[in-house]
C-alpha cells in the first residue's frame, strides 16, 4: 500500500486542479460566445472539445511533464474522457434516485470523474512507462 502511495504527489494533484479549472473555464468562455452565433447543444460540444483540448496540453506538458509526443495519446485521452463521461452519468442519475439532491448529486459524479481522469490520465495516458 505504501508503494501505492507514493506514486502520488501532492504538486502533481494541485497542477491537475489548476489544468482542470483551467480547461472548466475555457469550455465555459468558449460555450457562452458560441451560443450567441449557434445552436445550444452545437456550442456546447464545441465548447466541450475547446476545453478538453486545453486540459490535454496542460496536463501532458505541465501537471505529468510528458515532453514527447505520442499518437496514442489522443486516442487514450479520448477514451478515458468517454469513460469518465459515463461514470459522472451514472453517478449522477444513481445519487438522485437515491437522494433526489440535484446538487448532491452534480458534486458526487464531479467526483468520481475529477478522480478517474485523474489516475487514467496517471496512469494510463501519461504514464511514465509512456515516455
Amino acid at each position: 500500500m505504501k508503494e501505492i502511495l507514493n506514486k502520488f504527489d501532492l504538486k502533481e494533484l494541485l497542477k491537475f486542479c489548476v489544468g482542470g479549472g483551467s480547461a472548466v473555464i475555457v469550455d465555459f468562455l468558449v460555450y457562452i460566445l458560441l451560443k450567441l452565433y449557434m445552436p445550444v447543444s452545437a456550442a456546447k460540444a464545441i465548447s466541450f472539445v475547446a476545453g478538453a483540448a486545453v486540459g490535454f496540453v496542460i496536463n501532458k506538458l505541465w501537471t505529468f511533464e510528458s515532453k514527447t509526443f505520442q499518437p496514442s495519446e489522443i486516442l487514450k485521452y479520448v477514451l478515458l474522457y468517454a469513460f469518465s463521461a459515463t461514470a459522472n452519468t451514472l453517478v449522477n442519475k444513481g445519487v438522485l434516485m437515491a437522494a433526489d439532491i440535484t446538487a448532491l448529486a452534480f458534486l458526487c459524479a464531479t467526483g468520481v470523474s475529477t478522480v478517474l481522469n485523474f489516475l487514467g490520465q496517471k496512469f494510463f495516458v501519461f504514464a511514465k512507462s509512456n515516455r
